[in-house]
């Protein structure tokens, strides 16, 4: 199929999606503020654990202005858990800009929206088409896959002259009105249909007429990707110090993986027991009991986009609060209530608690 065929997905597209759109609590009105929320969290996340995020975080920042207001610590406790949270910053970032410069009224104009932080060209299409019924394309993974199993197109999809080219071309096909339906319809088929991984549900699907890779049963050929580096393997050594009833963090540098984030005291590589009582014998600690999780979870893994960290765990009881100036002696509750954990130390925190 020729691009300039494009225009003929766009009636079966619509009633495809009014026949079968998912309940989602993000499409229950058009309102900006609920649609940009849910665009950002949905980044590289799944809807499944998107929704009770988005849930809680409606319920304690209903409004624009209550967003621009928290405290750092309270808004990154909430996202607790869904990583990335340079996201959580630039929402309240962008939320600032709104009530500095918008009177708190998110703008409507396209421009103005991609201007504002962490807001990039699929979003700012995203909330332009949904909330504001503008002829803008929102195209992330989703949508090019459908595209390219569409028009058997083998470009690379993470080339950016190649997604111009898809949005550039998506906005002449928009219709009239709807237009938030369809750029909902092509994010929902390629959601649900027109899937990642495995086979997609051709059957299912309203446009297997006009699909070259279904009629040429090529699917799984497409899209086409570069392929990615592999990860970089970091070992790790992860302490959960005990002294007098808390447990020592401290803050991660600003720059860099989790940037500005708390953590768990840690040491590069892999230490064995003695090995680990010297380390913290070198920060000053008096430690009367080291041990280590139970069998299982002495070795745990956690996945980033670029880095793999294996990571050891120690479990120490200290009788002082050794020489670092920099760490920070927390409760308990303070650490399951307050204090925002990211998901690599939560492993080892819940590993060492059980």
């Amino acid at each position: 199929m020729e691009w300039n065929q494009l225009g003929r997905i766009t009636a079966p597209l619509l009633e495809w999606y009014h026949e079968n759109l998912r309940c989602l609590p993000w499409r229950k009105d058009r309102d900006p503020y609920r649609v940009w929320v849910s665009e950002i969290m949905l980044q590289q996340t799944r809807v499944e654990t998107v929704i009770p995020y988005f849930e809680r975080f409606m319920e304690r920042f209903p409004t624009v202005a209550s967003l621009a207001e928290c405290g750092d610590e309270e808004l990154l406790k909430m996202w607790e858990g869904l990583g990335y949270y340079s996201r959580a910053r630039n929402l309240k970032k962008a939320a600032q800009v709104i009530c500095e410069r918008y009177e708190g009224q998110f703008p409507q104009g396209y421009q103005e929206i991609l201007s504002l932080p962490g807001i990039g060209a699929y979003t700012a299409g995203a909330v332009s088409s949904i909330a504001f019924e503008q002829p803008k394309a929102a195209v992330d993974g989703n949508v090019l896959r459908v595209i390219t199993r569409l028009t058997q197109d083998d470009r690379d999809i993470t080339d950016a002259k190649f997604r111009d080219q898809v949005t550039e071309d998506l906005e002449k096909i928009y219709p009239a009105k709807q237009r938030g339906d369809f750029t909902q319809s092509l994010m929902e088929l390629g959601a649900v249909v027109c899937v990642p991984n495995g086979e997609p549900r051709c059957v299912q699907c309203p446009l297997a007429g006009l699909c070259s890779a279904y009629n040429s049963s090529s699917q799984l050929q497409y899209p086409v990707k570069k392929k990615k580096p592999d990860r970089r393997i970091e070992q790790k050594t992860i302490f959960v110090l005990r002294y007098q009833d808390k447990i020592a963090l401290r803050k991660r540098d600003a720059k860099g993986i989790l940037s500005g984030m708390w953590e768990l005291p840690n040491a590069d590589g892999i230490l064995d027991g003695q090995q680990a009582v010297r380390w913290l014998s070198k920060k000053g600690f008096s430690v009367s009991g080291i041990q280590a999780p139970a069998a299982g979870s002495r070795q745990l893994k956690h996945v980033f986009t670029h880095i793999e960290w294996h990571m050891a765990c120690w479990i120490a009881t200290c009788d002082n609060a050794g020489s670092s100036n920099d760490l920070t002696w927390v409760t308990d509750a303070q650490l399951t209530d307050e204090i925002a954990l990211p998901t690599a130390f939560k492993k080892v925190y819940r590993a060492c608690l059980a």
